[in-house]
């Protein structure tokens, strides 16, 4: 294909954990150009100075204000909560063509004074939130090439969504006294890690947080009414392990008379059969974030435990590729029709 009829790229926000990951599909994917890298900081020096993977020939750091709109076909924001919202508002209208994946919750959360609620920020984009789809990939195939703002989820929904939402939809599990529990690497808070948590040996020990209302309970509430009509009724813990990248969740459930382990996994793959990066193991398999680190892969294991009717599922991402970067390049792939897989193949 000619470099002509590629998509052409800007990534805001290059220079992040999340950042660089994306930098390194895109520069990877057969169907895109990288036109822009934008950053507040480090004008002017070459994205392989923050990052030894990318080796390829991209464009210098450069300001946001040095953009030219009408060259850019998809921006990435890659931004801390709060600054895409402003830069999608002054360019939606403006610029017809052009489509966004934001990599931040700024349109994640249907309702603004929600969004407050959980973000502390007031909304600045409010009457474009029904113009965003938040967008787990393999919930929206076919309804993402009628939007132009596509909100990327956030990596702990990712992990809890994928494995619950079919045994929801088929009441398979008891909806209420649900025990959730997800372990995240310590690149999931981002570069200013250390300004959010305060805990002694932070890079080598593990630390509960979040125990009454982390703000992605919100996300999870909204998406699974939305996708099964239901409520559910659980507990939510996240942990941060001293170690860079992966997530391990862990949900416990109770089944409903008459079904078996076997019916559980057997509704999670036939939900997702059609679906290249969700890996479905053998019940009673043990899981850990291992075979999933650099991949846009979700394994999911189905286990009984010691209680009768009661059983774990466990689901591992990457949290900075199925949970966001690759996830992202996933929703381009969707939004122009290319190759699912495309830029993401391990």
């Amino acid at each position: 294909m000619s470099m002509i009829k590629k998509k052409r790229i800007a990534v805001i926000g290059a220079t992040g954990f999340t950042g660089l990951d994306l930098i390194y599909y895109l520069s990877k994917h057969p169907k895109v150009k990288i036109i822009k890298l934008c950053a507040t900081k480090n004008l002017g020096k070459n994205i392989s100075q923050f990052d030894k993977r990318l080796t390829k020939k991209l464009p210098k750091i450069s300001a946001l204000k040095t953009i030219n709109w009408n060259e850019i076909d998809l921006v990435f924001l890659s931004l801390p909560n709060g600054e895409a919202q402003k830069i999608i508002k002054k360019t939606f209208y403006k610029y017809e063509h052009l489509k966004y994946i934001d990599l931040s919750a700024d349109f994640r959360i249907t309702d603004p004074k929600k969004y407050h609620e959980n973000y502390k920020l007031k909304h600045k984009a409010k009457n474009l939130i029904s113009k965003s789809l938040y967008s787990i990939s393999e919930f929206n195939k076919k309804k993402i090439k009628n939007y132009r703002i596509i909100a990327n989820p956030g990596c702990y929904p990712t992990s809890i969504q994928i494995p619950i939402i079919p045994l929801v939809k088929k009441r398979l599990i008891n909806l209420r006294d649900i025990t959730i529990d997800s372990k995240s690497g310590f690149s999931g808070a981002g570069k200013k890690l250390e300004k959010k948590f305060k805990h002694k040996n932070l890079y080598s020990s593990t630390f509960a947080y979040g125990v009454k209302n982390h703000r992605h309970i919100c996300e999870i509430d909204q998406e699974i009414f939305k996708l099964t009509k239901r409520k559910i009724s659980y507990s939510f813990n996240p942990y941060l392990l001293p170690t860079y990248r992966g997530i391990l969740t862990s949900i416990y459930v109770k089944l409903k008379p008459k079904v078996s382990l076997n019916k559980i996994r057997n509704e999670i793959i036939n939900f997702y059969k059609k679906c290249k990066f969700i890996k479905i193991l053998k019940l009673n398999s043990q899981l850990g974030s291992g075979n999933v680190l650099n991949t846009n892969n979700c394994e999911i294991s189905v286990c009984k435990t010691r209680l009768k009717n009661k059983i774990v599922i466990f689901s591992a991402i990457d949290n900075l590729v199925k949970g966001a970067s690759g996830q992202a390049v996933q929703n381009m792939n969707l939004l122009y029709s290319f190759s699912e897989k495309m830029g993401l193949n391990e």
